[in-house]
């Protein structure tokens, strides 16, 4: 009758920490999914800018025609982080894939703020309607960027939390939930958005 006991209270055991590893497994799951879904929305915006950018410059030039290096320069970014953008939307959860776009999109906002600072020379341009509602069109989807990767970063920072704590940690090694990276811009210059007032 003892070793009857024995064995049950083993089996109530081992079922208890069964329910428990499953437990934490589906949790850094939600965790990870959760983050997945936030970079979903930095993703639409940031196609919707790629597709903003092409028509900004086609607008501007044929007004800036002694500015073709900057307007191709701004293209070639754009193209770059678009790339970029496309490798991360499969996995955002490849560190290496995220910190790629996260140079290509502070090359594209400094080629996009040389843009616009030498269209200030431009008094055509910046009076051009055209010129006005994509500025303003962008404008916006640069402040979307900007909470949708906030929500982004603080969804990283709850999964990243999650698999370093223990015991999730364990269970984090066991079944190869990587860290996630946030969604930050690297160097100081580029932490300021593109300026698109054309007043």
């Amino acid at each position: 009758m003892g070793g009857l006991i024995s064995v049950i209270v083993i089996g109530v055991i081992v079922l208890v920490l069964i329910g428990v590893v499953v437990s934490m497994y589906n949790g850094l799951v939600r965790l990870r999914n959760r983050f997945k879904n936030a970079f979903s929305q930095i993703d639409v915006q940031l196609k919707r800018r790629y597709d903003l950018i092409p028509n900004l410059v086609e607008t501007a030039k044929t007004y800036m025609k002694h500015e073709r290096e900057t307007l191709e320069a701004v293209i070639a970014a754009r193209n770059q982080a678009a790339k970029a953008e496309e490798k991360v939307a499969g996995r955002p959860d490849d560190g290496e894939a995220m910190r790629q776009l996260m140079a290509a999109e502070g090359v594209l906002s400094g080629t996009v703020g040389r843009l616009f600072a030498l269209a200030e020379a431009y008094p055509d341009l910046k009076a051009n309607q055209n010129m006005m509602q994509l500025t303003e069109e962008l404008t916006t989807t640069e402040n979307k960027i900007a909470f949708a990767r906030q929500a982004y970063n603080d969804s990283v920072m709850t999964y990243n939390n999650g698999r370093e704590t223990f015991p999730r940690n364990i269970i984090a090694g066991m079944f190869n939930f990587d860290e996630a990276q946030s969604f930050e811009i690297e160097e100081p210059e580029q932490r300021e958005a593109p300026k698109v007032s054309f007043e």
